[in-house]
């Protein structure tokens, strides 16, 4: 995998429409413990992703596939996850129940549904 600095630029060049700019595909990989304070992580493929105890404080996730991704333990303090996919992530230790309602995500068995499938917050 390329280095987190150089994908997240290109990231942020794709976002802009800029040449050479690539959506990031951090599809699977192993962010353990990164740094991604302030990350503009829009849009991006996260899905199967292992960020356990990652600093996301302040990243914006909007519309960001986070499927299936582990974030146990993750700062997720005034992060972005407007539109997010959540499904089947595990947010165990990550999320506070009020950040979940206000972006419209509810635990539901194993994994996280937006509410509007499950008839609203339980």
């Amino acid at each position: 995998m390329k280095d987190i600095k150089i994908i997240l630029e290109m990231h942020a060049k794709w976002l802009d429409g800029l040449q050479g700019g690539e959506r990031a595909n951090l599809h699977g990989a192993d962010l353990i413990g990164a740094d991604l304070r302030e990350a503009d992580l829009r849009e991006a493929n996260l899905h199967g992703a292992d960020l356990r105890g990652a600093d996301l404080r302040g990243a914006d996730l909007r519309g960001a596939d986070l499927s299936g991704a582990d974030l146990s333990g993750a700062d997720l303090r005034e992060a972005n996850l407007s539109g997010a996919d959540l499904r089947g992530a595990d947010l165990s230790g990550a999320y506070d129940k009020e950040i979940l309602r206000c972006i419209g995500i509810a635990k539901h068995g194993k994994g996280y549904t937006p509410l509007s499938s499950i008839g609203g917050w339980s």
